[in-house]
Parts: structure tokens; sequence; C-alpha cells
């Protein structure tokens, strides 16, 4: 059976590759360059997520998907939150964003961090909207290990496995069975599925 077409409201490389293994059965299909995408000026990934997938679907005329997703500490009260991506500044690299979390958390006891991720689903007028979140908790080290992942994952051990490896040591199959793009993106296709 051919692959059904859904746009992903992205050009990262990155994350086309990720979603096109997570949604087996559709062709995840870039956000053409001539379609603009709304700022992240949300204040939750919810937000963020749903105004691209909005944008995509209006500007394509098509069902689109967008994602919005970070990291939260605990002792930070949910900082970073939706400014993961700019936490140390705009255009901040991964690890001048990694660097600022280590030495914020380091000041307190509680190490608890949790990665979100909402997919946001719309069509062209409204016509359907959903959003499926998912969420990853884990512990914040103090030094970077692996070379997986990107963005926070050298530096967290999630809490589904017991043998203390960072989200960057693990295998892609490994992180996408926990990760909280993975359980978001999971609960997606599951409800795209059931719709025939």
């Amino acid at each position: 059976m051919p692959a059904r077409e859904i746009v992903l409201a992205t050009r990262n490389a990155h994350k086309l590759r990720e979603f096109a293994g997570l949604l087996p059965g559709w062709e995840i299909v870039p956000l053409p360059d001539t379609v603009e995408l709304p700022p992240e000026t949300g204040e939750t990934f919810e937000a963020n997520a749903m105004d691209k997938a909005r944008a995509a679907a209006e500007a394509i005329g098509a069902p689109a998907i967008a994602d919005d997703s970070g990291i939260s500490a605990r002792a930070l009260d949910g900082a970073p939150g939706v400014y993961s991506a700019r936490y140390a500044g705009e255009g901040a690299s991964d690890a001048e964003n990694l660097a600022k979390l280590i030495e914020q958390v380091g000041r307190h006891a509680d190490r608890h961090v949790e990665y979100v991720c909402a997919i946001a689903y719309a069509e062209p007028g409204g016509v359907s909207e959903r959003v499926f979140l998912g969420r990853c908790g884990g512990e914040l080290t103090d030094e970077t290990r692996g070379e997986g992942g990107f963005g926070y994952d050298p530096a967290v051990i999630p809490d589904d496995y017991d043998d203390d490896r960072t989200m960057a040591e693990l295998t892609q199959d490994q992180k996408d069975a926990i990760s909280h793009r993975g359980r978001a993106a999971r609960e997606l296709l599951e409800w795209l599925r059931g719709r025939g």
C-alpha cells in the first residue's frame, strides 16, 4: 500500500528523518520554501505547535503537522520550557543552551528534568485540529556523554532505563521508544489510523 502524504511544518532535515521513522505508512513532506511560519510566541508547546500547523495547512491547502518541544527543569519552575532553543540567548548553540542549564540546575539539589513534545495536526479551515503530548523524564548530569541525539540529550539520563546512559548514548530505536517526540508521534499515528 503506498504511503499517504502529510506535510511537516519544518525544513529541518533531522526532524524530517525522525518523523519519517516515527510515522510508518506516511510519507513526510517538508514545508515548501514559499510558506512562512509564524514566530514561536506562544506560552505553551501546544500553542506554538498549533500556530505552525494551522499556518502550514492554510498555506498549502492540505493537512499539516507541526511540533514544538523542549525541556523543563523542576528546580527552575519549568524553565527553560518554550525557550529551550534560545535559553542562552537568540542564536545560541545547543552547547551554550546545555551549559547554561547544567550551571543553573547545578545550584539545586533537585536535578529532575522533563522533555515535552506537542505535535499538532490541522486541516485547512479548522475542519479538524488535535494536539498530542509526549513526555520523557530524567535526571540532568554535570557532564556530557554520547554522540547521538542533539540539544540537551548528552546530559539527560532518562528514567526509563536503569543503566546510567544519557539520551545521546542510546540507539535511535531505544530513544524513539521512550522519547517525548516518539510518545507523541505514536498517539498521532494511532489517531490517524483510526480515521482510516
